[in-house]
């Protein structure tokens, strides 16, 4: 991942949250929006008919938000719901083991 960036919130009620983001220039908007696309895409395979809400049960949801800002920058959020077996494998596939 060259764009997005990841934080980790975690809840008391054993529902994490993943957050993706990243700023950035028109021009760069579809970079962006091929990682994301390649996260979703992962997400898709690996848990592949576990995506629904997680207080219900299944492993993972998300919600993607894109913003046009003024002065010709993008914003894209890239949000997950997730169980903590998603999240530890979602972290061995994209987060290298130095930025954890």
């Amino acid at each position: 991942m060259h764009h997005l960036t990841f934080d980790l919130t975690d809840s008391s009620d054993d529902i994490l949250t993943l957050e993706a983001m990243a700023s950035t220039r028109e021009a760069e908007h579809p970079a962006v929006m091929a990682e994301v696309a390649q996260v979703l895409a992962w997400a898709q395979g690996e848990f592949s008919g576990r995506q629904g809400p997680v207080e219900d049960g299944f492993a993972w949801d998300h919600e993607l938000l894109v913003q046009h800002e003024a002065g010709g920058w993008v914003t894209v959020t890239l949000t997950f719901s997730a169980t903590a077996e998603f999240v530890e494998a979602f972290q061995a596939a994209f987060i290298p083991a130095d930025e954890d």
